[in-house]
C-alpha cells in the first residue's frame, strides 16, 4: 500500500474526563492497525485495556487527526508510586524512580513510516513530570524494539504479563538523560 500523502496532521491531548468520547476512537483505530490479527483472543480484549487503563488518575493520551479522520494514537498513565514493576529487572533503582507507563502507540497501516509515531510519543510525554516512562513490546517486533531503542529506550528485561500475551521486552527510558 502506498504511503497517503498527507496534509497537516493535527495532535490533540486527552485525558481521563475525556474517555468517553474518545473510546470509541481508540477501538477503531486499534481495528485497523490489527486487522492482520483480530482473530487473537488478547488483540480481542483490547476494549478492557482501554477501560483499565482510562480510568487512571493521570491518564493522557494524544489522537493524531488528518482532518477528521483519526490516524493514530497513544496513551499511558503514571506509574504508581513504590510498585514499579519494571525495578525487578534492574540492579539499582533509579534515585527518581517516577515513571510514565506508555500502554499503547498504533498508527493506521497508511500513515505509518513518516514519523507520525515518533511525533505521539514526543506529544505524550512532552509535558510530563515523571524522570523515567516504560514500555513493552513483543519480542516477535524486533524492528518495533530498534524504533524504540532509537528514541533511547533501552532494553532491561522481557515479561509475559498474561498467560495469552506475547512475550514481551521491557523498555526503559530515562527521560532525564535524554
Amino acid at each position: 500500500m502506498e504511503p497517503c500523502v498527507t496534509t497537516a496532521i493535527q495532535l490533540r491531548h486527552f485525558t481521563r474526563d475525556d474517555l468517553p468520547g474518545i473510546r470509541q476512537t481508540l477501538l477503531d483505530v486499534h481495528a485497523d492497525a490489527y486487522a492482520d490479527r483480530k482473530h487473537e483472543e488478547f488483540v480481542q480484549r483490547f476494549p478492557w485495556f482501554v477501560d483499565h487503563w482510562g480510568e487512571r488518575e493521570g491518564f493522557a493520551c494524544v489522537i493524531a487527526y488528518e482532518g477528521d479522520e483519526p490516524v493514530g494514537f497513544t496513551y499511558g498513565a503514571p506509574g504508581e508510586p513504590g510498585r514499579e514493576w519494571w525495578r525487578e529487572y534492574l540492579t539499582e533503582v533509579p534515585a527518581d524512580p517516577s515513571t510514565f507507563s506508555m500502554s499503547e502507540l498504533m498508527v493506521r497501516p497508511r500513515w505509518r513510516k513518516q514519523g507520525l509515531g515518533e511525533r505521539l510519543h514526543a506529544a505524550l510525554l512532552d509535558d510530563r513530570p515523571e524522570a523515567l516512562a516504560v514500555l513493552t513490546v513483543d519480542t516477535k517486533r524486533p524492528r518495533l524494539q530498534a524504533m524504540y531503542e532509537s528514541w533511547d529506550y533501552r532494553k532491561v528485561g522481557e515479561r509475559q504479563p498474561f498467560p495469552d500475551s506475547p512475550l514481551y521486552a521491557v523498555m526503559l527510558l530515562d527521560r532525564k538523560a535524554a
